[in-house]
């Protein structure tokens, strides 16, 4: 094993040597220049979301709200560029491509009323394009959130078909679903690689939504580039990849102590093509946010439980790290090519275990870092003219510690809990949770590549070819163990391959889109744990194997039956294979090890309609919706409770049965004259499985939710040039319960209920002239109703947050 690991890492010297040679030797041939461009109406108005393209090289975009956009990788040469839109008079121009960077403006004349009052959809954003692929998914776009103190996880929950669940405030645990399916049934991904090698430290909690460019969430159905045991969708977060010089930075402030603060940028040499690229960011909260309910008492001489208000007194969280890269962009042998450094931190105090109870932890923490190196490369048109590549990898060295060591018992007021006699005692076990002291330690080397190639035969027809390689070393210790324990701990591997093949086709004069894929799985456990030999009384290994093959295939298929009238189907036979923590456990979660839990299949089918966009003057509306159904074998999850007696500290998961969800989702946007905008969206299904031979609803499960958002917009209001957003968001999530039906005798389960819920937040963001500084001001749970997304569990009441963000698109 040792000299394996020598091995690689001569190998990965090697690898980046010859990387850093490549860029000396091939970084000064620069063949291709950015267009960057501003248009306005003659009275300097600017022309939001109007259509710039060109139609030799089949490449266009949108202009954005102060219609400005960008065109990149565009060949030395002369170009005619065409801007259409129903709001000014379409105009050709030509212009030159001869160095790296190109500035225009561009004045356009106002479409005449009758032009106007027609019906029309001219020019398709990326975002459009994706949703009308065929496969059931949303784009979120981030930018306006990453002005605001949103945070990614509160911008996907407000998605249509998604529901976050989190354990508490900044920091905690958080659980994704998709359509009723959830947990790691859900993969996410930081631009096609899996976040799972990143750690802990590096996740949707810290990463801020300025370092993000779109979210791609997929339900059901997920396409082959993002090649993973995604069973019941994908998060897909595409981080911020333009080649133009850019600054961002951040900080906000808020309630419970909460401090945000994020800075990134990129810089590129427009001759050489060289470019530099940066990000850190650095969280911090007490979360001591006020919390009530059964669990929440003190306990006084002779056992008598007060209820009380009280504040979260162990549940602080840091999270710090960054992003380096150097390299080349929009270079002839490479779009982009950097080479560079992730690292990251963090620290989570625990106030609980798995559930809020009577006996709250005190001094229990535990601590994440990661430092990774990190690989991308894209190049389109390699060699040949429609053969693409992609590859993003990392490599590196994720940590993790949880520590608990002290023996006293607390209450809720923060002081030391009494027994009968009005005594202060301590935990026979000599910890918080049971089991004994510790400070366990989980050591991994990781390494993640995810390779893509596509082949464009011509406009109709492309294929592609993708695999992800995910490898996982893990040794746990424990500094709490003798000599002699820790000798015999043994090393958890975890390997991973996923190759998927993929034919894409696009029919009747572009109406009709086609997606063919078929997907391999294989996943390899090793556990390796030392023993005595009895008859030479040496240590040797005792080797334990598993190794899990599987298919999968599906498809979508999407059909304009109109210009802006769209059917969408998609169907996947899809696999997710137990991960990580559900094989080996973890105790920072609390999780239980489970070597023996098999892999869960589902088939999936997705229907769905997309009317719009439509825009009659200056309203733009979109409806969507799409249903649904999973028809799901060896589900994972946690144990199907059938009585009170639940384990509050761990939890186990284990394959539940086999089961059904169904259900549809919609989603309404509008907005009228850039602004004002409204979004409305809706969940519903039914999700059952056969346990113990009984069909039953899956406990546990929000089946009812709805979100809903507002936005007014007041251009030069105090300052020219300047703009007031002001915002309102909306949650609803239907009752629930953590236990399966009891029949008639309900008594006692009523503590087991999550009840209804209705969170409001509410916010305004100011612009300031030049469009460099933003304030924003958020109020997050106006009416201060207690929230809860798991059992028992409270998440933070009123807050409110200032937020100071500047930023410079274009030096």
């Amino acid at each position: 094993m040792l000299l394996f690991k020598q091995e690689s890492m001569k190998a990965a010297i090697l690898i980046l040597t010859f990387c850093v040679s490549f860029l000396i030797a091939f970084g000064g041939y620069s063949q291709t220049g950015n267009v960057t461009g501003t248009l306005t109406f003659e009275d300097g108005a600017p022309v939001a979301f109007a259509t710039v393209y060109i139609k030799s090289l089949n490449k266009g975009v949108l202009s954005d709200e102060n219609g400005r956009y960008e065109l990149v990788a565009l060949p030395f040469g002369i170009h005619q560029i065409a801007v259409s839109s129903i709001e000014v008079q379409k105009l050709d121009f030509n212009i030159t491509i001869d160095k790296p960077s190109v500035q225009v403006s561009t004045k356009l004349q106002r479409a005449a009323d009758n032009e106007l009052a027609e019906v029309l959809v001219k020019g398709e954003s990326h975002k459009s394009e994706i949703e009308k692929s065929g496969f059931a998914v949303n784009i979120v776009d981030t930018k306006e959130a990453s002005l605001r103190n949103i945070q990614t996880n509160e911008l996907l929950n407000t998605t249509v078909g998604v529901k976050i669940r989190q354990n508490g405030g900044l920091g905690s645990e958080v659980n994704y679903s998709l359509n009723g399916l959830s947990g790691s049934a859900v993969r996410i991904f930081i631009d096609g690689i899996p976040i799972s090698a990143y750690g802990n430290s590096f996740n949707l909690n810290s990463i801020p939504p300025s370092m993000i460019k779109e979210i791609e969430v997929y339900k059901g159905v997920v396409p082959g580039h993002l090649a993973d045991d995604a069973l019941g969708g994908a998060i897909n977060i595409v981080l911020q990849n333009s080649v133009q010089s850019n600054f961002n930075a951040s900080v906000s402030y808020g309630s419970f102590n909460t401090l945000q603060a994020s800075l990134n940028g990129l810089h590129r040499f427009k001759e050489s093509g060289f470019t530099v690229k940066g990000s850190l960011f650095y969280n911090y909260s007490d979360n001591d946010y006020k919390v009530s309910g059964r669990s929440v008492v003190v306990t006084g001489i002779g056992g008598v439980q007060t209820p009380i208000t009280a504040r979260r007194f162990n549940d602080a969280y840091r999270s710090s790290g960054g992003m380096f890269q150097i390299g080349y962009t929009d270079v002839k042998w490479a779009d982009q090519f950097l080479i560079g450094f992730t690292g990251s931190s963090d620290y989570k105090e625990i106030q609980h275990g798995a559930f809020m109870t009577i006996m709250p932890y005190k001094d229990r923490f535990m601590e994440s870092d990661a430092a990774l190196m990190n690989l991308t490369y894209q190049k389109k048109d390699l060699f040949t003219k429609g053969l693409d590549i992609n590859v993003n990898g990392l490599y590196g060295k994720r940590n993790r510690m949880v520590s608990d060591t002290l023996a006293w018992a607390y209450s809720w007021n923060g002081e030391r809990a009494i027994d009968f006699r009005g005594n202060e005692y301590k935990y026979s076990w000599n910890s918080q949770q049971e089991g004994g002291p510790t400070l366990a330690r989980i050591n991994r080397n990781v390494s993640s590549i995810r390779t893509g190639v596509s082949y464009a035969v011509s406009k109709n027809h492309r294929f592609l070819l993708n695999h992800v390689y995910s490898g996982i070393d893990r040794v746990d210790t424990d500094q709490l163990r003798s000599v002699l324990e820790n000798t015999f701990r043994g090393t958890r591997d975890l390997k991973k391959n996923i190759v998927s093949l993929t034919y894409e086709l696009n029919a009747l004069d572009e109406k009709l889109n086609a997606n063919v894929f078929g997907k391999y799985y294989q996943q390899e456990t090793i556990n390796i744990d030392p023993e005595i030999n009895q008859e030479t009384n040496e240590i040797v290994d005792d080797i334990t194997r598993a190794n899990k093959i599987d298919e999968g295939y599906g498809f979508t298929v999407s059909y304009a039956v109109l210009p802006n009238i769209t059917l969408l189907t998609s169907a996947e036979k899809a696999v997710r294979l137990p991960n990580e923590s559900e094989v080996f456990g973890n105790d920072g979660d609390n999780v239980v090890a489970n070597p023996s839990i098999r892999p869960e299949l589902s088939n999936n089918f997705n229907l769905g309609l997309r009317l719009g966009s439509f825009n009659i003057n200056k309203h733009d509306f979109t409806v969507s919706s799409n249903l649904f159904t999973r028809n799901i074998k060896d589900r994972i999850g946690l144990p199907i409770e059938t009585s009170l007696n639940v384990n509050d500290e761990t939890i186990l998961y284990e394959n539940q049965g086999n089961g059904t969800s169904k259900g549809f989702d919609a989603q309404l946007d509008y907005t009228f004259n850039n602004s004002f905008g409204l979004n409305f969206n809706v969940s519903r299904f039914d999700l059952k499985i056969v346990n113990r031979g009984v069909e039953i609803d899956v406990p546990n499960t929000p089946f009812f939710t709805m979100n809903g958002s507002l936005r007014y917009s007041f251009k030069d209001l105090i300052q020219k040039d300047s703009r007031l957003n002001l915002f309102y968001t909306m949650y609803f999530t239907d009752e629930f319960s953590y236990l399966v039906p009891q029949g008639s005798n309900t008594v006692g389960d009523e503590f087991f209920k999550v009840p209804q819920q209705l969170a409001q937040d509410v916010g305004l963001s100011y612009v300031f002239p030049a469009d460099k500084l933003v304030m924003s001001f958020d109020i997050k749970n106006i009416f201060d109703k207690p929230v809860y997304d798991n059992l028992s569990v409270q998440k933070p009441g009123r807050a409110f947050y200032l937020k100071l963000n500047y930023r410079i698109n274009n030096y």
